[in-house]
């Protein structure tokens, strides 16, 4: 099966930090991937370097074969690999509908408030609400909805762009321990529905051994581990520079 995202021998430093020294990983069409590792290991970097908020100073990234190296991170965008944020990037001055509405303008390339609200964009905007579980909420003010209403809304933003891949960044940062796994739940489900291929970076180690089908396991802008979460996650060596767990 040819890799929908492939990162081939990237590398990139700041100042004396290395965050990425010769990340090479190929993520397939339809699975979950976790990314693990202490901080400062480079996870987020690699997102970035995935997106075009960054361009390696070697090595390249292709989409489903097409070198994407380097662009810019709409043109990426409209490839069709979309970002979740550690913190929600939403509008919290509107609705959770509205913010919706305004990522189907995003998509669409059309900003008119007044036509915004058309019967069709309130009605794809209505579907993906309820794909996320958060139909009963569309009138909410984003300023007053809980973390895990904000995570949810900001993945249902990103489907919107119909991504064919997904990049998330520690999706249950800031989420109360009793609202975690009913998040990842819906989450999950949801990518499933809409066919769309996710990497996720994570610290929770329940939430990597519950939802991904393979981790890879970064250290010092290395991947120092790779392979399924039942046997990855019982590395002696992991367990110690990552999970901090010493056998």
């Amino acid at each position: 099966m040819r890799p929908l995202l492939e990162a081939q021998d990237l590398h990139i430093r700041f100042g004396g930090v290395v965050a990425a020294a010769g990340i090479s990983l190929q993520v397939y069409p339809g699975e979950v991937l976790a990314i693990i590792g202490p901080n400062g290991a480079g996870k987020t970097t690699f997102l970035n370097l995935c997106t075009g908020y960054l361009k390696p100073e070697r090595g390249r990234v292709l989409l489903e074969g097409r070198e994407i190296t380097g662009l810019p991170p709409r043109v990426i965008t409209r490839l069709g690999v979309a970002r979740a944020f550690q913190i929600p990037q939403l509008f919290t001055e509107h609705t959770v509908e509205e913010n919706l509405l305004l990522a189907l303008a995003a998509r669409e390339g059309f900003w008119r408030w007044t036509t915004l609200r058309e019967e069709r964009r309130r009605h794809e905007a209505k579907g993906f609400l309820a794909l996320l579980g958060l139909e009963g909420l569309a009138s909410t003010p984003v300023a007053e909805a809980p973390e895990g209403v904000r995570k949810l809304l900001d993945v249902a933003m990103a489907l919107a762009l119909k991504p064919r891949l997904l990049l998330l960044d520690e999706p249950t940062s800031g989420v109360s321990a009793e609202e975690k796994l009913s998040v990842m739940d819906t989450l999950v489900r949801a990518l499933k529905a809409q066919e769309v291929t996710a990497v996720f970076v994570e610290h929770d180690m329940e939430v990597v051994r519950r939802y991904a089908d393979r981790v890879a396991v970064w250290t010092e802008g290395r991947i120092m581990a790779e392979g399924k979460p039942e046997e990855v996650l019982q590395d002696p060596q992991v367990l110690a520079s990552v999970v901090g767990v010493e056998e």
